[in-house]
């Protein structure tokens, strides 16, 4: 190479993160950016979705999202439990956690997210855990008594999720939902039902429509049992918190960085701050204001910066797509489009089969000609066909699916 590679810093090494520096390496071939990677976990990225299965016997070498070859290209640095401390704009260097100096020719921040604790007293207790990473479920593995009664405090998507692995563990839990409903953003009240039947089929105990008042501790001193707000006790020798997530962000303030009024790096559709140097990615940016929690989302965010710091031009966001399907404790569920029929003139149709515990909804147009969106519970099949279909003219698996409907 007759040039010299400029630097490109990104701050993060979760999903969104990998994916840039493995967009960016692929699409690089003239080797013009030579890239440092600060990452604040011991692990190199890894598949955060799949978290849970760390305990149902994968390891972190399994779940490990960098492919062969790609930590020992030459033009990329990784620095493992390492962060980002400050961002001096004007001299273009980040500043680590080890006290070392960073110059950069291009930044991005891809810090995420941390879960979000609700202010309630004891929440530092021993025996307290957030669920968002490795180490966090190493903690909560080590702390784990088999037979013994575990909460988690929140009852979406991550919180099912930590509700299985406490499971797996072989403790008992109890899930405690301030929503009346499990799944709140995904699934109406109806598919919550279907939801949370199914899921205490397979052991879990259901708190929903109460907050978390206090947690109290035992002689020990470790956490003990959580109380609610109806003034009821539930013993709990270990509390998981899964209660959402917020940004980090806390670079922005000290760089002179906007952000979202939720929190976040606020950039436009092309993740770009106010800096033409510095771009933002993933859970911890606000795209024209709003934080997407999504792998989806930050992907195209990625692949999007990827392209413009090499001059191809990259893709406005747009619209996030938040469709998804997953399997809960082997209960399918699925949310797509307008899930909640939010559009004017929407018309929503919908099977519950309480025999078999599934539950189906389409939302369609006010000419009922177009579909919407849906939520699929206990069986998602349709999901596939269904998906690609939004924006148009319902497919014959909708028909079928609302056979009989009421």
């Amino acid at each position: 190479m007759t040039h010299t590679a400029r630097t490109l810093v990104v701050a993060g090494h979760g999903m969104a993160g990998h994916r840039l520096v493995a967009d960016l390496r692929s699409l690089d071939t003239a080797g013009l950016w030579r890239i440092v990677v600060l990452g604040e976990e011991p692990h190199p990225a890894y598949d955060r979705v799949a978290l849970s299965s760390y305990l149902d016997g994968r390891s972190a070498a399994d779940l490990a999202l960098a492919g062969p070859g790609l930590l020992d290209d030459p033009l990329l640095e990784l620095r493992l439990s390492t962060g980002v401390a400050f961002v001096d704009r004007a001299a273009r260097t980040v500043t680590t956690t080890d006290g070392d100096v960073v110059a950069y020719d291009a930044l991005v921040l891809a810090t995420g997210s941390r879960p979000f604790v609700p202010p309630v007293p004891g929440r530092d207790l021993p025996g307290c855990f957030g669920y968002r990473s490795l180490g966090d479920l190493d903690a909560i593995r080590a702390a784990a008594v088999p037979g013994r009664p575990g909460v988690v405090v929140g009852g979406g998507l991550l919180g099912l999720e930590a509700a299985n692995a406490l499971r797996l563990l072989g403790m008992e839990p109890h899930v405690v939902e301030l929503a009346p409903r499990l799944m709140p953003l995904q699934v109406d009240a109806a598919g919550g039902g279907v939801l949370g039947r199914r899921v205490a089929e397979r052991g879990l105990r259901i708190h929903c429509g109460v907050a978390t008042a206090a947690l109290e501790a035992g002689p020990d001193g470790r956490v003990a049992s959580v109380v609610l707000a109806d003034g009821s006790a539930l013993e709990a020798a270990v509390v998981v918190f899964s209660a959402g997530v917020r940004p980090r962000d806390e670079l922005a303030g000290p760089a002179g960085l906007a952000t979202g009024g939720r929190g976040g790096f606020l950039v436009d559709e092309l993740c770009r701050t106010r800096d033409e140097r510095i771009w933002a990615i993933g859970e911890c940016a606000a795209v024209s204001g709003r934080c997407h929690g999504l792998a989806a989302p930050g992907y195209r965010m990625a692949a999007s910066v990827a392209r413009q710091l090499l001059g191809l031009g990259g893709e406005p966001f747009g619209e996030a797509d938040l469709s998804t399907r997953l399997k809960l404790l082997g209960v399918d569920v699925a949310s797509f489009g307008d899930a909640h029929a939010g559009a004017e003139g929407a018309v929503e149709l919908s099977r519950l089969d309480e025999a078999a515990g599934t539950y189906a909804k389409l939302v369609l147009d006010a000419d009922c000609r177009t579909l919407l969106g849906g939520i699929l519970v206990g069986d998602a099949g349709a999901y596939g066909e269904l998906r690609p279909y939004v924006g148009r003219g319902l497919p014959a698996a909708g028909h079928r699916l609302l056979a009989g409907a009421a």
